[in-house]
């Protein structure tokens, strides 16, 4: 596990994932491993949406 592991909290992964409809996936898979990079990097992007909007 990298030192950067843990800017984003566990809820607000769960939360993206969710909203993204990769959390079955998560659930299933029993954690983050198997889910595509693509999906990483789209859940990244949102959570920096997120972010943006509660600095505004």
């Amino acid at each position: 596990m990298s030192k950067n592991s843990k800017l984003m909290s566990e809820n607000l992964k769960e939360e993206i994932a969710k909203e993204l409809g990769v959390y079955e996936q998560v659930k299933r898979d029993g954690g983050w491993e198997n889910v595509p990079s693509k999906t990483c990097g789209n859940i990244v992007t949102k959570a920096i949406e997120i972010a943006n909007r509660s600095v505004q």
